[in-house]
Formats: C-alpha cells, sequence, structure tokens
C-alpha cells in the first residue's frame, strides 16, 4: 500500500485519535497530520515536530488539521503549533544570555514596585515564556514572601536559578538591577558634582518620598494588620524601633515579633508544594545558610576589630538585606539608621534619593548603590555603590539558595507561617516608627516651606497615580515653583 501512495505520490494521513495513531510514513513529497485530541502540552506539540522532522526530510510542504471544538482550542492549538516550530529554527541561545536579556528587559519597564513586579514577571515568564507553570510561580513567590529581603528580586533570582543554575539567578539579578543601579548611581554623582542638594526640583523628589512612603505605609496597614491583635504587634514594634534605634534592637525587635506571632497567630498548613527539582542539592543549600548566618554573626565583630570603613560599609548593608521583611520600603528605617546618624550621608541626601528610587523601574533596593555613591567616608562613588550593592542582595542570594532544597517541607509547617505573619506586622511598624517619619518630616521641610506635601499625597491617594509618576510631577513643580526659603526655623 504504501508503494502504491508513493507512486501516486499521494501522502499518507498520519492522524493521531482517541483510538490510537496510524503508522508515522512519508510516502510524498508533502506531509498531512490530523492531531484529533482536545488538548495538547508542549511537550506533546514538541513530539510531534520531532515526528514530522524524522518523517518528513523529503517534505516541501506540511498540512497538520487540529480537532474543531466550540471552545476555539483548534486555532490556539495550531498557533502554538507554529510558535513552537518557529522557536526550533531560531539560532539556541545560550540561556544564562536569555535569561539575562529577558531580565534586563524588565529591569528596564517595571514600575510600580514589588507587586507590580510580580505580575510583569508571571506575564513574562508563565504566559509569555512558559518557563514554568502557575503552581511552581506561586510556590516560589510564596517562598520570598517568607524570606527576609526584596520579594521580587528573589522571585526572579529563583526563577533564574530554575532555569539556569547558580549562573541563571546571577544573571536574572544584574538584568533586574543593572539599570535602575546606574541610574540612582548617576544621580547620586548629579547631586554631589553639581552641588544640586538646594535645588528646587530635589525639594520636590524630597516631598515626593513623604508622600510614597506615607502611602506605602497605609497600604501595609491595611493588608498586613487588618485586626486588633495584628495592629498591636505592628504599634509595639514601631514603639520599640522608635526607644531603641540600632542595628541590635532591629534583630531583638524581629526575634520578638516571630515569637508573638507563633504564639498568637496560629494558621493552617499551606498547601503541598508542586513537585519541582532544582539545580541545588540540599548539602549546597546547607553550606550557602551556614555562611550567611556566620557572616551575619562575623561581620559585626570584624568591623569592631579591624575599624576598615569598607567592611563597616558591607556590614551595614548586609545586616539591612537581611532583616527586611515585608517588601521594599521596610529598608527605610533600617538604612537611615546605618548611614545618617554616623554621618556617612545627610538627611537630605537620604531623602532625595529615596524619592529618586520611586522614579526608576526595577527594585527599591537600588537605593543602596545610590547611598553608596553619595555618601562622604570612603569608599564612595563608584566602589560605595558596588559593595552596597551587592552587600544589601547578598542575603537574599543566600537565602534563596539555602532555601529552594527544602521548601516543599517548609511551607505545609503551620508555625513557620505564624511566625511569618507576626514579621510581617514587625515590618509594618518599623517602617511607621515615628522616627523615620519624623527624619522624612525634617529633610523635607528643612530650610523650605511645605507646600508640596498634599500635592504629593494627594495625587497618589486620591487620583492613584502610580509613584515614579508622582516623582516626576513633583520634582517639575519643585523647579518650576520655587517659593522663599522658611523664615522660622
Amino acid at each position: 500500500m504504501y508503494a502504491l501512495l508513493r507512486t501516486r505520490n499521494a501522502a499518507l494521513c498520519v492522524a493521531d485519535t482517541e483510538e490510537g495513531s496510524t503508522p508515522a510514513v512519508a510516502t510524498a513529497d508533502f506531509g498531512y497530520l490530523r492531531l484529533r485530541a482536545v488538548e495538547y502540552t508542549d511537550d506533546q506539540l514538541r513530539r510531534w515536530l520531532a515526528t514530522m522532522a524524522r518523517i518528513g526530510a523529503g517534505w516541501h510542504d506540511a498540512y497538520v488539521f487540529f480537532k474543531h471544538e466550540d471552545t476555539g482550542t483548534g486555532p490556539a492549538l495550531a498557533r502554538r503549533f507554529l510558535a513552537l516550530h518557529e522557536a526550533e529554527l531560531r539560532p539556541v541561545e545560550p540561556r544564562t544570555l536569555e535569561i539575562l536579556r529577558v531580565a534586563t528587559r524588565l529591569g528596564l519597564t517595571s514600575f510600580g514596585g514589588p507587586v507590580a513586579h510580580l505580575g510583569y514577571f508571571r506575564e513574562e515568564y508563565v504566559v509569555r515564556r512558559r518557563w514554568l507553570d502557575e503552581a511552581t510561580y506561586a510556590d516560589l513567590v510564596a517562598l520570598c514572601q517568607f524570606l527576609p529581603g526584596p520579594a521580587s528580586s528573589q522571585v526572579g533570582i529563583a526563577i533564574g536559578i530554575t532555569r539556569g543554575g547558580l549562573l541563571g539567578g546571577v544573571a536574572a539579578w544584574l538584568g533586574f538591577t543593572l539599570p535602575s543601579a546606574i541610574a540612582l548611581v548617576l544621580f547620586a554623582y548629579g547631586v554631589r558634582g553639581l552641588g544640586a542638594a538646594d535645588a528646587g526640583w530635589l525639594h520636590g523628589l524630597k516631598v515626593a518620598a513623604v508622600a510614597v512612603v506615607a502611602l506605602a505605609v497605609w497600604g501595609m496597614a491595611r493588608s498586613l494588620a487588618p485586626d486588633r491583635a495584628r495592629a498591636t504587634i505592628a504599634i509595639l514594634c514601631a514603639f520599640c524601633a522608635l526607644r531603641w534605634p540600632t542595628g541590635v534592637g532591629q534583630v531583638l525587635i524581629i526575634a520578638a515579633a516571630a515569637l508573638v506571632g507563633w504564639w498568637l497567630l496560629p494558621g493552617s498548613a499551606a498547601a503541598p508544594a508542586t513537585a519541582r527539582p532544582v539545580p541545588v542539592s540540599r548539602a549546597l543549600g546547607t553550606c550557602v545558610l551556614v555562611v550567611f548566618f556566620g557572616l551575619l554573626i562575623a561581620l559585626p565583630i570584624a568591623r569592631q576589630i579591624v575599624g576598615s570603613q569598607a567592611l563597616a560599609l558591607f556590614d551595614s548593608f548586609f545586616r539591612a538585606g537581611s532583616l527586611v521583611f515585608g517588601g521594599g520600603h521596610v529598608v527605610l528605617p533600617l538604612l537611615q539608621a546605618e548611614v545618617v546618624p554616623p554621618g556617612w550621608v545627610t538627611s537630605e541626601e537620604f531623602v532625595a534619593g529615596y524619592g529618586a528610587a520611586q522614579a526608576v523601574p526595577g527594585p527599591l533596593f537600588t537605593f543602596a548603590a545610590y547611598l553608596g555613591a553619595v555618601m562622604g567616608p570612603r569608599p564612595n562613588g563608584l566602589a560605595g555603590a558596588v559593595i552596597a550593592l551587592v552587600a544589601i542582595f547578598l542575603p537574599s542570594f543566600c537565602m534563596i539558595v539555602g532555601a529552594l532544597p527544602f521548601w516543599g517541607a517548609l511551607r505545609g509547617r503551620a508555625s513557620f507561617q505564624a511566625a511569618l505573619r507576626g514579621d510581617q506586622r514587625r515590618g509594618r511598624g518599623t517602617c511607621c516608627s515615628p522616627r523615620s517619619i519624623i527624619q522624612c518630616g525634617r529633610a523635607r521641610s528643612a530650610g523650605r516651606p511645605t507646600w508640596a506635601s498634599p500635592g504629593g499625597v494627594r495625587p497618589a491617594r486620591v487620583l492613584k497615580a502610580p509613584a515614579w509618576l508622582v516623582v516626576v510631577l513633583a520634582a517639575a513643580a519643585g523647579a518650576l515653583w520655587p517659593l522663599p526659603d522658611n523664615a522660622g526655623p
């Protein structure tokens, strides 16, 4: 029969039906396939592409028909089949470079804060590129919300690791972080080199920073402290942060909040994690966690013994990156306590940089690069920016690499989730501590009237304007509407 079909250049219909598949045999210079199942996964479609490549070396055309359904799955499957075929024809790009390219595009376009970043990640990594499925993405988001550090950056690092190993994680971090870090370092050079400390546009940035912090506190209060017990934890933590504004105080507040949360806020166990292998062994994860906790203990001791400014800078930012639960805005009081009281950075420079950080895409933790570049003591400039940036993100790498192999077992424990909820209340309390709000307010109003404060808060709160737009408008208003300095103190 095959010989007869070949003499007539008639193609055997290779059909995939519920009863089975016909033999995959080429009998003409073109191919004819009928894929009759209602649904096909990407792996199944790739297997059919492999079949076509195996038997269709002499084909000049191939006709592939999908089952017609009222739901319209046939056209969608046909488009996906073509997309997979075109992807196989493109030159293979090394995974590390692919991850770097995709992450850099996200770093250039991801405005709106950590929640918006997670939405951009889902659209790019899950929906568009299908690097992981919805369940795995939800697991990674849950893991990164459990750990200290910037959640959106950690999700990107975790996706990079699952996609391309440890180098993939580094590429994902570099791509997402460097655009905003470079912009903020250039801004720091402008503030220092151009003597712009008293410029009107800079005053506008300071006002915008106050508005953004206030709105962040408000949003965190509504989501993280919705009842009396959790609001009480936040208020007590704010009071303790005001009375004990030191690094040791922050550590003790975190530990106390976790214990209170474990005691007062029992929770149900989470759903079991989706089984997915990760390219990190438990032995490596354990070693990285040991290194992390060793640095957390050893760095403050070495700082006192050696007396090096570079080591002090690394220790301050490493500790800040290790103790932040609840998002980027929570790092504000920690960094302020590390760099302003010692005189490394003035309150004016601190708040101006925080305002500028709202106008750039990417993670808010790149504010550390600005602080490292703008500070007075050496190392500053580019060297200070690199030290501060690496130090504040290093805990995120350590925690992700250390936790990924064990997350499946951890997320099912109700006690861990209760402790996490307590630390989330602590994060909200330290962010809205009176000391932090007072420092922002003082820096904002120092030597100038407070004319722009309602203008910064009202568009963001009432008109729901994005933070970057509020920052740009506030800077423009400060430049175009200069007012005389206050006569009073």
